[in-house]
């Protein structure tokens, strides 16, 4: 019953207006004081550690900036192992395996096509994939697992449901119906890899680090080949959540021997599979 009352309230809410108004307040310069009040309480209430964050509160003068925040250097040791596939962002699995019938869990009851997640890519059918949700309190951009060349992506701006349990149980292909923008990874150890950014209720933006793309601006859905790879190291950083949300991983089958487990909390640059 309480999730019925939720996604009912959510169903009726105008949640793009909505995102997009608190995009717009993140954004703001607000007065010093508001603002450092506000992300104190922030930090205090979700648990942020701050020591791992490059810079001090003074350095932030919007939300988003500091929602956006870097970490110092050394802060997430990436694993050399040439064969590791690594954590591409501070989160929880949620999800991890193999893909059976071309479908992946959503909750105990529900499951998508990875054919609709990707935007309609159905080459990794019988492949593997990992699904990290990004809590509150995490660093918020997005790496790649594996060392390669981005040669291109996709962006399909969608809903903006929020991912949290209750919506997760209730809303048929949720992540396949949100915004996401789907980066396409090349490598030489690890063959093609979606790095899937899935967007959620709140602000919704993405930016990413190898084309000129601002999501929830408005912009049809796109398929755009890279005319040079845009070269990443294994943890390179490919782009950043301003508010939200959940990163999906997904390789070619056979790819990638997964080595964490559903509810185990990573870490960028902690190993996570090898190659098989």
């Amino acid at each position: 019953m309480k999730d019925g009352l939720v996604i009912g309230f959510l169903s009726v809410l105008p949640r793009k207006r909505v995102s997009a108004s608190m995009g717009w307040l993140g954004r703001r310069r607000l007065p010093r004081w508001i603002l450092r009040t506000f992300l104190r309480w922030y930090i205090g209430h979700y648990g942020v550690n701050l020591d791992e964050a490059a810079g001090t509160l003074d350095d932030y003068d919007t939300i988003v900036s500091f929602f956006i925040r870097r970490l110092k250097d050394g802060a997430r040791p990436v694993c050399a192992d040439e064969g590791a596939v690594v954590a591409p962002c501070d989160g929880r699995v949620y999800a991890i395996g193999h893909i059976e019938g071309g479908r992946l869990p959503q909750s105990p009851d529900l499951d998508y096509a990875v054919g609709d997640l990707l935007g309609g890519d159905d080459r990794y059918e019988g492949g593997e994939f990992a699904v990290i949700y990004l809590s509150p309190k995490d660093y918020h951009r997005v790496h790649t697992p594996v060392a390669g060349g981005v040669v291109g992506y996709r962006y399909r701006p969608g809903r903006l449901w929020p991912v949290f349990d209750a919506a997760t149980r209730r809303i048929r292909d949720l992540f396949a119906r949100n915004e996401r923008l789907v980066a396409r990874v090349r490598s030489e150890d690890f063959g093609d890899v979606a790095v899937v950014m899935v967007g959620a209720f709140g602000v919704g933006r993405m930016a990413v680090e190898f084309a000129d793309l601002l999501t929830n601006r408005g912009a049809p859905a796109a398929d755009v080949d890279l005319p040079t790879p845009f070269a990443v190291a294994r943890a390179g950083e490919l782009g950043r959540f301003e508010l939200g949300s959940t990163v999906v991983l997904v390789f070619e089958p056979g790819a990638v021997a997964w080595e964490a487990k559903p509810g185990d909390v990573v870490r960028l640059g902690q190993r996570i599979g090898a190659r098989p």
